[in-house]
């Protein structure tokens, strides 16, 4: 399972670097303009160039209406300013066929750019709060516009988690149903160390954390620390080993 940390700052990617070798992808986000907020073309720059050549770059693009022109330009931009895994939140989509349409247009953009770059459709656990697709259609939804992921995460940040809306049984089967057409399967909504137990177990292959790593787990407030990403890192391992957590 690789392990996915969201600074949103420059200052943030640093200590990320410092983590380097606990981390797998740094992801580039603005947490005040929603979940999957996307921040600046010139940030997403500056994190590439503050990140170890030998690990990756994400930038979400942001929580997107269903314009696919508008989410194609955004997605575009997020490769060319040197993220190689672009992910989009299909925030305004509210039928399949429509996140199947934007994420089309996203995947054409950014592939004839740069081939190589990893696309990934998100929906979110708590979309009955927002209107948006079905969580369990986003595999399908990434299966049919090709791209190479499918990702949960929460729209609303307030406390809840991901298991709080969509339970580890059906996370099970948005994981299945992701490798069943190839993709790639990535959970993320204010996971915590406890969650990593499921999540191991059920296949995820991307985890994606910000207030698990951040002090006092405040994901707004709190800032990224180094120590924090080895301790995630450090439970991760032990459940992929099978080793009972002390305690």
């Amino acid at each position: 399972m690789l392990l996915l940390v969201s600074p949103d700052s420059v200052e943030e990617a640093i200590a990320c670097a410092q983590a380097a070798e606990h981390l797998d992808i740094v992801d580039v986000k603005k947490p005040d303009e929603g979940s999957l907020g996307a921040n600046f073309p010139w940030v997403i720059r500056a994190v590439r160039d503050a990140t170890p050549a030998d690990k990756p770059v994400s930038a979400t693009v942001g929580d997107v209406p269903y314009k696919p022109g508008t989410v194609a330009q955004a997605a575009l931009g997020a490769v060319v300013s040197g993220a190689t895994y672009v992910k989009v939140g299909l925030y305004g989509c509210t039928t399949p066929d429509q996140g199947v349409e934007v994420m089309r247009a996203v995947v054409r953009a950014v592939k004839d750019h740069r081939p190589d770059a990893l696309v990934v459709a998100s929906g979110y656990a708590d979309a009955h709060r927002v209107g948006s697709v079905d969580p369990l259609d986003v595999p399908g939804i990434a299966a049919r516009s090709g791209a190479d992921a499918a990702m949960l995460d929460t729209a609303v940040k307030d406390g809840t988690r991901l298991f709080d809306h969509v339970p580890p049984e059906a996370c099970a089967e948005f994981v299945r149903l992701a490798h069943a057409s190839g993709r790639l399967a990535a959970l993320a909504g204010s996971v915590a160390r406890s969650d990593l137990g499921p999540l191991t177990r059920m296949g995820t292959d991307i985890v994606g954390v910000r207030g698990a790593v951040c002090e006092g787990g405040d994901r707004d407030a709190g800032r990224i620390r180094p120590h924090l990403v080895a301790a995630f890192r450090a439970e991760m391992d032990r459940h992929a080993a099978g080793v009972p957590t002390a305690g």
